[in-house]
């Protein structure tokens, strides 16, 4: 019987060959961990970081649209304040070309605030809702101005408050009937406040 020693095992041609297959193996499997650790890795083109990145830019940008509606120059009202007296107290929807009243589809929204719209969200095809949240008897009501559905879960709110006097008001009482925000205090000038909210999310 043959017996094994270190120059036989050299001299094995098989030994070797499983000797570098396992090495090879070894390697292998090295590479493919690290590349699956690599392949898992938080980078700025991961999903929460993209949405993250989204929603800051929705945010600025609903706080830039109410900022320059409730822009008043030289003493004049604001758009804002405008779409706010103005208001017939009717909700309206975008039907893909124009905001119409989800009661009379003949009523068509329009305006400063219609063309901000059109201009930032609409093209971009960014849903949004603007609210407004008004004080009453029973504390606070909050109604829907312009209506596009229930905001999905990455979507960013933006608000801010108009104050209405009594002289902006030209007729109380069609103006109570129509959108329900009366005088809270009949002693001073101020009629109301107005907080206007305004959601954003992607479709």
């Amino acid at each position: 019987m043959k017996c094994l020693t270190r120059s036989n095992i050299k001299n094995d041609k098989s030994a070797q060959m499983h000797t570098l297959e396992a090495i090879m193996a070894a390697t292998l499997m090295v590479v493919i961990i690290i590349f699956a650790v690599q392949a898992t890795s938080l980078t700025p083109l991961t999903s929460s970081t993209a949405n993250a990145h989204i929603e800051s830019q929705m945010y600025m940008m609903g706080q830039d649209m109410l900022t320059a509606l409730d822009h008043s120059p030289n003493g004049q009202n604001s758009d804002l304040k405008d779409a706010i007296i103005e208001w017939d107290g009717e909700r309206y929807v975008w039907d893909g070309n124009k905001y119409k009243s989800d009661e009379n589809e003949s009523n068509i929204l329009s305006g400063p605030v219609v063309d901000m719209f059109e201009l930032s969200t609409v093209r971009n095809g960014i849903a949004h809702n603007l609210q407004f949240t008004y004080i009453d008897e029973e504390g606070s009501e909050t109604t829907d101005y312009i209506y596009n559905g229930e905001p999905s879960d990455n979507a960013v709110i933006v608000s801010r408050k108009v104050l209405i006097s009594d002289s902006d008001i030209e007729n109380y009482a069609s103006y109570i009937d129509s959108t329900k925000i009366s005088d809270i205090d009949n002693t001073t000038a101020l009629y109301n406040i107005i907080d206007v909210k305004l959601t954003l999310w992607r479709m």
